[in-house]
């Protein structure tokens, strides 16, 4: 479900950032907070392929074209946008926007963020309308808060290219959402083009009771910890940093 999804890439996030310091990825504790809110976000962006799924419904007949579309081009929902190469476009994609067109990011950043707040169940039943006013005013909101940081290096260096960390959120939160997935016993083709699922059912529904009962209370408990560790840790290093001498 979209809130396990969300979940999964915030918990993803929480506990990767203590260990990007060591490869040059520095980070304060605003842009750690700002991470979680852009990975958990970026975790429902492979469902962009279901016509009639929770982030569809987020900013209405918007958002309803733009998962009609990508459905018809990906090959359905489970397909394309549930591999390890949509997951890599989507990294570099993000990366590049952060960097180059910064407007542009923002406008992704928007659609990430109200894909966030979708998927953790930010809705009024029964008032769709509202749900997508309410929905685009608090990402707006929030794009505006984060629209001056410094979301394009320095991150993580390899053979010359380096990803910043928004695009490392972006990448990060859509890996979340395939292994999540694939541990339900549909699975992902997580080496699409190629057709074959890796598929690994320790769920055995969606929304059943494990999911329910087991898998979304520990995400929200890990979500708890791992904010905790890696915001007091990021705040000793940065107040260390500035302040010893």
């Amino acid at each position: 479900m979209g809130h396990t999804h969300a979940l999964a890439g915030a918990a993803a996030w929480l506990g990767t950032v203590p260990f990007l310091a060591d490869y040059g990825m520095r980070m304060t504790p605003g842009q750690i907070a700002a991470g979680a809110v852009v990975c958990a976000g970026a975790a429902m962006l492979p469902d962009l392929d279901h016509h009639d799924g929770t982030i569809a419904n987020t900013f209405g007949p918007v958002t309803r074209a733009l998962c009609k579309g990508i459905a018809a081009v990906s090959g359905g929902h489970r397909h394309a946008t549930h591999s390890l190469l949509f997951c890599v476009a989507m990294a570099v994609g993000a990366d590049l926007l952060s960097e180059h067109l910064v407007q542009a990011w923002w406008v992704m950043l928007f659609l990430i963020i109200g894909l966030g707040l979708r998927g953790i169940g930010i809705r009024v039943p029964e008032r769709e309308h509202f749900d997508a006013l309410l929905n685009a005013a608090i990402a707006g909101g929030l794009t505006f808060l984060m629209a001056r940081m410094q979301f394009a290096g320095p991150g993580l260096g390899t053979h010359g290219f380096t990803l910043g960390w928004a695009g490392f959120a972006v990448g990060l939160g859509c890996l979340a959402h395939v292994v999540t997935d694939g541990i339900t016993p549909q699975g992902c083709p997580v080496f699409w083009p190629i057709p074959w699922r890796l598929a690994i059912p320790l769920v055995g529904s969606t929304n059943g009771k494990v999911e329910k009962w087991v898998v979304t209370p520990l995400l929200t408990l890990g979500i708890v910890i791992l904010g905790v560790r890696s915001s007091a840790g990021s705040f000793a290093a940065h107040w260390l940093e500035h302040n010893g001498g």
